[in-house]
């Protein structure tokens, strides 16, 4: 069911709207903590740390397939604000085009260098062939997580947050059992675990795509919408570039640090494998409720109704907040439980090596889940250049850290240092350029916010014209 974000009380349209897209993240994230649970407990410590290897390796294909899902998701909630259906019809052809042509550039590249990005990034020769094996099944099925992604983001960008939610709630849970049956019954090993993963994404996928036709096809236009546009192309592209680069810079961080977690040897490879799979699923579940505060900015901006935004705005840090106090609760004192979810006879290093990590960064979830919702923000006001600078800064300071940090007497326990350290200089700049552009929205100047994602009203006639 579409949902219009732009009436009502601003706190509960979006507690509502974006309450749903937290459940579907965490079944999102239970795709990948299935693989590394599944090869920790059922194939061995060698195997998680397989997995957990690829994984960095994995984000760079994620980051392109988010990207995709937000530029997608912020133009077609726009035109839908403002009530262009016409508009936003072509926008989602156009998306699901570009993201075939896209997917297939990116399946070929992947299955022709991620050996040798493997080799680049110091991997162990025990757990190589593992390694190499799950990738190239994971990129086999790059298709259906791309789709997927650009039809959760037109969901989103309709205010359904719940359809995705059922779909990706029963592929999820259908992926841990096939995890387990694969490797148990069959004894795939890292191979099943992959498979298992290729087989409910692409159930997902498909029922996902079938929902979206259907949805399109109950919103009446007076006239047939091109299928594509080029010119349509290009608004999307202006959001969804910086956001696939600002995701693509952060997994190449990601394999940065993870080449230099990998000179330290398999267990601490493999606890840093299972403590970074738990972070990634706050920080993910974070990113994505902002990617509901960037729908939520847009649509109103499309509406004509910036000062919203500032309600939207504190309901979202209070949502976030209201996340963060049972997860960094349970990070901090339960760590050592959680990491033998994925163990089943875990060396000390390895079960140390993934405590310290969590105890380092759970207090600090409250600092960049800020800047997480200041970045949907931004990216709903199309200032992306704000956007990309606050991720840089916290990347690159990151990324220094951790190579100069391992290199004293601290070791590997130096790398974590260097999370809330980049957190807290990207949180100050984010925060920063969130308030002005909301400052702006409450001062009546929401004009040049919206002319900066290109103009809405009219915009395919006069491109078609």
């Amino acid at each position: 069911m579409n949902k219009d974000l732009t009436v009502g009380k601003p706190s509960t349209v979006l507690w509502k709207f974006c309450l749903p897209m937290f459940g579907s993240i965490v079944f999102q994230q239970l795709y990948n903590i299935a693989d590394s649970l599944v090869a920790g407990k059922f194939v061995g410590e060698a195997a998680l740390a397989a997995v957990g290897n690829s994984y960095e390796i994995t984000l760079i294909f994620i980051a392109f397939a988010f990207g995709c899902n937000i530029g997608c998701s912020v133009i077609v909630s726009r035109f839908f604000g403002a009530r262009q259906y016409e508009d936003m019809k072509t926008a989602v052809t156009t998306s699901l085009i570009g993201c075939a042509v896209l997917t297939a550039l990116l399946m070929a590249v992947g299955l022709t260098g991620c050996d040798a990005l493997l080799r680049l990034i110091n991997t162990p020769a025990e757990i190589m062939a593992d390694s190499a094996l799950y990738l190239d099944i994971y990129i086999l099925g790059l298709p259906f997580m791309f789709f997927y992604n650009v039809a959760t983001g037109i969901f989103s960008a309709l205010g359904d947050s719940k359809t995705p939610f059922l779909f990706l709630a029963a592929s999820s849970i259908s992926n841990i059992f096939m995890d387990i049956f694969f490797v148990t019954t069959f004894q795939m090993g890292v191979a099943g675990v992959a498979w298992a993963t290729f087989l409910c994404q692409g159930v997902s996928c498909v029922l996902a795509l079938w929902a979206v036709a259907r949805r399109m096809k109950g919103i009446s236009t007076q006239s047939r919408p091109a299928l594509f546009s080029w010119g349509m192309l290009g608004k999307i592209a202006v959001i969804a570039v910086p956001s696939i680069l600002q995701q693509s810079f952060i997994s190449v961080g990601n394999i940065v640090i993870q080449s230099v977690v990998n000179s330290f040897g398999a267990s601490v490879i493999a606890g840093y494998s299972a403590s970074v799979k738990l972070n990634n699923l706050v920080i993910t579940s974070f990113t994505t409720l902002a990617n509901g505060i960037s729908n939520y900015t847009s649509q109103n901006l499309g509406a004509g109704k910036p000062e919203r935004m500032r309600q939207g705005y504190a309901a979202g840090i209070k949502l976030v907040w209201a996340l963060c106090v049972p997860l960094a609760a349970a990070y901090f004192f339960g760590g050592r439980q959680l990491l033998y979810l994925f163990m089943d006879q875990p060396t000390s290093t390895a079960i140390d090596t993934g405590i310290l990590f969590l105890r380092v960064v759970a207090p600090f979830y409250f600092l960049v889940s800020v800047k997480l919702v200041s970045d949907g923000v931004l990216r709903g006001c199309a200032l992306m250049v704000q956007f990309m600078i606050s991720t840089f800064a916290d990347l690159i300071l990151r990324v220094v850290l951790a190579v100069t940090l391992s290199a004293t007497a601290l070791g590997s326990d130096g790398i974590w240092l260097s999370w809330p350290i980049g957190w807290a200089v990207g949180t100050a700049l984010s925060l920063t350029f969130c308030l002005k552009a909301i400052g702006r929205a409450k001062n009546a100047a929401a004009q040049p916010l919206l002319e900066a994602a290109g103009p809405v009203s009219g915009a395919l006639a006069e491109e078609e014209a």
